[in-house]
């Protein structure tokens, strides 16, 4: 099961493992990271467009724990669940996206 995690509570669910690295995987396209982005703060924010994770899924650590993030939570849903498929155990899905973070964050523009 992918956890459901709120922007605001990102922090805590990081925290549950504090041996596993926290990563923010971002999977939207270039053009919304320009038009609103989070700035990591406890974690690394890994930006991976959601068609390319496939090829790419080297440059993740199953061992890391990583919370994806997309525009409203169903691209960032899908990988997630994509990526347990391949192993990683430690997941989680944003809950309502850049959009909920720009709620929880007023430095975040909505797009």
């Amino acid at each position: 099961m992918i956890d459901q995690v709120r922007p605001a509570d990102l922090a805590a669910w990081f925290a549950q493992n504090a041996d596993a690295t926290p990563v923010l995987l971002d999977v939207r396209e270039p053009w919304e990271l320009q038009t609103a982005s989070v700035v990591p703060q406890g974690f690394t924010l890994v930006a991976i467009p959601m068609n390319e994770i496939p090829g790419r899924l080297a440059e993740l650590n199953d061992g890391h724990r990583i919370a994806c993030l997309c525009h409203h939570g169903a691209r960032s849903q899908r990988v997630a669940a994509f990526l347990n498929q391949h192993g990683f155990a430690e997941l989680a899905n944003v809950a309502g996206g850049i959009d909920a973070w720009s709620s929880h964050d007023p430095t975040v523009p909505r797009y």
